[in-house]
């Protein structure tokens, strides 16, 4: 059905959020009629999805929703088209606050009665940031800013902003983000997340951000990436984290045009479509840039990058994992802040997910030459020393679980040369281990699958009195049982009741025993394979 139009409020495609409520944003759809009910009507799709129907009503439809219950019809006065920048600035920072929100600021007494909060120097905090023109940063979040405003007017205001975040508002237009951002010379941060901006990011924005450092894009549908000249995006010069994190893009390649970007040392790619990624080498950035005289030959892809978050992608191939040790900074020596550099996040893909036929995390450590921040969380000193090139040779004491990955790999080689090219590290890390080629594995069957059992050998040690005289024990357990139920199992197995046993892993060529005592790690995780021994001591 042809909708009607109502340029005084409303036009097709324009954002605009609830007018009780900033937070919930939608789409106008549809103008005019409707059907059984009098007056002019707004058919909008919302964007988190909680409405009434799809853009049908009464077997009528008026617009396509994204979703079965995504749509609803409003009245244009339950709608906000809006407001401009400087308009979300003074109510951010100028208005005074109204006596309901005072009274809206309480706590609740032990007697379950309201306390009004006094804030000291509140007087004085609104004045100095009453004071636009000193103000280097601002947070207007969730205010409806849908347009820069009067021209010149947000340079004349606040002349001297660093750190601007628009998350949540009612941009969709690049040229709009350019108006404000060319008025701002001095901006450092940008966050547009959440705006639902056009699905293509403009290059155009690279003169008008001369000296960004932090550009946060989360959440805004974008697919791909628009460049003017050549397949590469240009200047950006001083931009050192980029965050496209919740959009929609699946290819690649499209990441691959910001790979001659300097100074960026974080890319953040989380939940998006990806399903493969690789170092692009000479010949590829040749083909992309396409003959452009303007191109640095000289200049490596992803040369200072040092973050790169995976995370919540579709990723499932070993060679993505593996490619991951040919960008230059992701995977340094040692750094002197570390929470920033040799950060890496695969979680929620499925090649992380041994679930889903995905390999262990310490199997990735070990494919992983010198990552040291894995999914989030801090590669330890122990772990570290079981991906082996953090430590001396001199004082290096063989991982259980490297040794498990190469000999499980040795097992495969037998039935299949080939395997070899599926694991690019393996002759550096059996060199390095000193195992010969004719070195037994760690399973005569390959990887235990997770159901799986594995038999094991419960062997007393001889330094506990109350259960050294004990003959050992063979066990058939699951891969997936954890070495918490391992130890409640042996207290049951050699009857001790006094204390928790400590359970030791004895691997052949490991000079000691590998302590055990992470209770939540399965047999699978710390690479316990058949036949493997574990040492059953008192805990002291």
């Amino acid at each position: 059905m042809q909708s009607s139009s109502d340029s005084n409020t409303f036009k097709l495609d324009q954002r605009n959020h609830s007018s009780i409520d900033p937070r919930r944003v939608s789409t106008v759809k549809y103008i005019g009629p409707v059907e059984g009910h009098p007056g002019t009507w707004v058919g909008v799709d919302w964007d988190n999805g909680e409405a009434k129907h799809d853009g049908s009503l009464n077997g009528i439809r008026y617009f396509e929703a994204r979703s079965q219950l995504s749509g609803s019809f409003v009245r244009t006065q339950n709608l906000t088209a809006g407001i401009s920048f400087i308009e979300a600035l003074y109510i951010r920072y100028r208005d005074q606050p109204t006596q309901e929100d005072e009274d809206e600021m309480y706590v609740l007494s032990a007697s379950n009665r309201r306390v009004s909060i006094q804030f000291v120097g509140k007087e004085k905090i609104q004045d100095k940031l009453s004071r636009l023109e000193e103000l280097t940063g601002a947070s207007l979040s969730y205010l409806g800013v849908s347009n820069p405003g009067s021209p010149n007017e947000i340079s004349n205001i606040v002349p001297n902003l660093k750190e601007l975040d628009l998350t949540g508002n009612l941009l969709s237009e690049w040229k709009d983000v350019g108006t404000i951002c060319e008025q701002l010379p001095s901006l450092v941060a940008l966050n547009l997340s959440n705006n639902s901006m056009s699905h293509e990011i403009n290059e155009v924005l690279k003169d008008l951000l001369p000296v960004i450092e932090e550009l946060h894009l989360m959440g805004n549908g974008i697919n791909a990436i628009q460049t003017a000249s050549s397949s590469i995006v240009q200047g950006f010069d001083s931009l050192r984290l980029l965050n496209l994190e919740e959009n929609c893009i699946a290819e690649w390649n499209e990441i691959l045009k910001f790979s001659q970007l300097r100074s960026l040392e974080e890319l953040h790619l989380n939940k998006n479509n990806l399903n493969h990624i690789f170092y692009p080498d000479h010949d590829t950035i040749n083909k992309m840039v396409g003959g452009d005289e303007s191109h640095d030959q000289s200049c490596i892809p992803f040369q200072n990058l040092r973050c790169l978050r995976l995370g919540g992608n579709d990723i499932e191939d070993l060679a993505s994992v593996d490619s991951l040790n040919s960008f230059p900074k992701l995977i340094p020596l040692l750094s002197y802040f570390l929470c920033m550099l040799k950060d890496i996040r695969l979680s929620e893909n499925p090649i992380a997910d041994p679930g889903r036929g995905g390999i262990p995390r310490f199997v990735l450590v070990a494919r992983l030459a010198r990552v040291e921040i894995l999914n989030g969380s801090e590669v330890s000193t122990r772990e570290r020393k079981e991906s082996i090139f953090s430590c001396a040779p001199m004082c290096y004491f063989p991982s259980i679980r490297i040794l498990w990955y190469v000999r499980l790999v040795m097992s495969k080689l037998h039935g299949n040369p080939d395997e070899i090219k599926q694991h690019p590290r393996f002759v550096e890390l059996k060199n390095f281990l000193g195992i010969e080629d004719e070195r037994p594995s760690v399973g005569t069957t390959g990887p235990q699958k997770m159901a799986s059992g594995l038999l094991l050998q419960l062997s007393p040690s001889s330094v506990a009195a109350s259960i050294g005289e004990k003959p050992p024990l063979t066990k058939k357990l699951p891969a997936a049982t954890t070495i918490g139920k391992l130890k409640i199992l042996c207290e049951t197995f050699f009857k001790l009741r006094s204390t928790r046993p400590k359970l030791s892993l004895q691997e052949e060529g490991s000079p000691l025993p590998i302590l055990l005592d992470d209770e939540m790690a399965t047999l699978m995780d710390v690479g316990i394979g058949n036949d493997s021994t574990v040492l059953v001591d008192e805990e002291s």
